[in-house]
């Protein structure tokens, strides 16, 4: 590499990341691998031109192939999900949400959506947001018995505050989401709804998870977790979103730019493009559906451990385990996992007392270690390694060693 004669102080922690994801599990739900064309594109000499604009609108000359290279992207992100019009200029999911909010809401407005505690993302409103501070937000939950969402408490808060802007989507929410349901809710309150599916876009495309494009305006999503790609956004208008607004797509297109960024990163959308591309094909919807049963058969054998798994299960590619029954809080097992070889993230639960820096849960998920090629006997594996760690710290040196010699049959791609 270059980077060895130019900076082998960088080039070295490089290649020390790379040993240290060849060795151990990546088991944070939002993390994934991506594939070598992906990162080629993203490392290409794309990155080192402006394209301020929009294909056939730049504000600077020499982007010709900079057009085609975003028409395909977008007209590929288009075909993929079903939608009628898609920008793939935002940086990520949180500008991608932003822009969403200035495209159709002013300061003061009310804003629903789904509460951090419970498995929402921040920018649907919570309070530490700027989301949560320049609107007035309206949080959901999920009952604390079942820890399920509760779509007619959701109706009775959209009735009761009518608000402009509605968001659907989690970080931390192991379930399904009924779309039609909310799609209606919606509706009948004259309000926009939003999905953020940059959780399970993967999932969506592959079949696994229902789609929300029949019921909602927009679609928002990451780029990288489940859909594989590199790290990015996209904001998607419906066919629903135009039939409410005929100029959405346009309000859109301007609140991204020039309302929240300058030149988008051309690398970024060549490499999603090239996501796009492989998420269109049969074998990842095999690979959508596998992140699911190794999801459903890890949550079967942390619950024959004795681990509680809030909502009792999950529907998609993450685990949000209650370790308050295993005497250890979720920092605790984050680190103790991590020196194992198994990377997980410490999170809150369904009205945890806990504080968020010290919560009482663990979130892990399979999009990663099944794009290595891992399936239901290998989760079988993973569960008594995670139980072991959890239960004994002395089992923490095993654990890694023998992580370290299964990884060599699963190699990154």
């Amino acid at each position: 590499m270059k980077i060895k004669e130019q900076d082998p102080q960088i080039a070295e922690l490089i290649e020390k990341e790379i040993e240290r994801q060849k060795t151990s599990l990546e088991m944070i739900p939002s993390e994934n691998h991506s594939s070598p064309a992906v990162r080629e594109a993203l490392g290409s000499l794309l990155t080192d031109k402006y394209a301020e604009g929009y294909p056939g609108k730049r504000y600077y000359a020499g982007l010709e192939y900079y057009d085609q290279i975003e028409d395909i992207c977008r007209n590929r992100a288009k075909e993929l999900f079903g939608v009628v019009h898609a920008n793939v200029q935002p940086y990520s999911g949180s500008p991608a949400n932003a822009a969403v909010y200035f495209a159709l809401c002013q300061p003061g407005d009310t804003i629903m959506g789904m509460s951090l505690p419970h498995g929402g993302h921040l920018t649907h409103g919570w309070k530490v947001s700027i989301t949560g501070k320049i609107f007035r937000s309206v949080q959901y939950t999920v009952e604390e018995k079942t820890q399920l969402l509760n779509y007619d408490e959701i109706e009775k808060l959209a009735k009761e505050n009518k608000p402009k802007l509605i968001w659907v989507g989690a970080t931390a929410y192991p379930r399904i989401f009924d779309w039609e349901r909310l799609g209606r809710i919606a509706d009948e309150n004259n309000a926009y709804m939003a999905a953020d599916i940059a959780h399970i876009a993967g999932l969506v495309v592959s079949g696994v998870h229902p789609s929300p494009v029949p019921y909602v305006h927009i679609v928002t999503t990451t780029t990288h977790k489940t859909l594989r790609g590199p790290r990015g956004g996209m904001i998607m208008i419906t066919q629903k979103g135009i039939e409410k607004d005929p100029e959405l797509a346009d309000k859109i297109d301007k609140s991204v730019f020039p309302g929240f960024q300058g030149g988008p990163h051309e690398n970024a959308i060549a490499a999603i493009a090239v996501c796009l591309k492989e998420a269109s094909t049969p074998e990842f919807k095999e690979y959508g559906a596998q992140i699911v049963k190794n999801a459903k058969a890890l949550a079967s054998e942390l619950i024959r451990y004795g681990f509680n798994l809030v909502s009792g299960g999950t529907d998609n590619h993450l685990i949000l385990i209650d370790l308050r029954n295993k005497n250890i809080v979720g920092k605790d097992a984050q680190l103790r996992l991590e020196k194992a070889g198994i990377t997980t993230n410490r999170n809150s639960i369904p009205y945890d007392t806990a504080s968020p820096f010290n919560p009482s849960g663990l979130r892990i998920g399979t999009p990663a270690i099944t794009t290595r090629g891992m399936k239901e006997n290998e989760m079988i594996k993973i569960a008594e390694w995670i139980n072991r760690v959890i239960t004994s710290e002395g089992e923490v040196g095993k654990v890694r060693e023998e992580i370290r010699e299964f990884t060599k049959g699963f190699p990154l791609p």
